[in-house]
């Protein structure tokens, strides 16, 4: 399993990363500043989900859903994931599949890589 990103700086945006939209969460890809330590980080607001209970259960949705498809990231890049209202609707096979689907698409996006995950 991948480390998470805990410093807010490493949260920026920029132009340069290539991202993905779901329903549920938006999907956010760049080159890691760690070489051999890619890590992912959970964007989950209080703006969005005004309830503590929302919050962590959206963070616990994308961290399961993380972790079925933790052989899909590559390990040169960094993932942020930014969770949206409509996670709450989701079960954990939806949630997968849209997770694999947007992986599958910064993967094409950035030029292929490894065609058997």
């Amino acid at each position: 399993m991948r480390d998470t990103i805990k410093r807010h700086i490493d949260f920026s945006i920029t132009d340069a990363d290539q991202m993905a939209r779901s329903a549920g969460f938006l999907v956010r890809m760049r080159p890691t500043r760690f070489p051999g330590r890619a890590r992912y980080g959970l964007v989950v607001t209080k703006r969005t989900f005004r309830h503590a209970v929302d919050r962590n259960r959206a963070k616990r949705l994308l961290r399961v859903w993380i972790r079925a498809t933790d052989k899909m990231m590559r390990p040169e890049f960094d993932y942020i994931f930014i969770a949206r209202p409509d996670i709450l609707k989701w079960s954990t096979n939806d949630g997968v599949g849209a997770m694999r689907r947007a992986l599958n698409f910064l993967r094409r996006c950035h030029g292929g890589g490894d065609k058997n995950a």
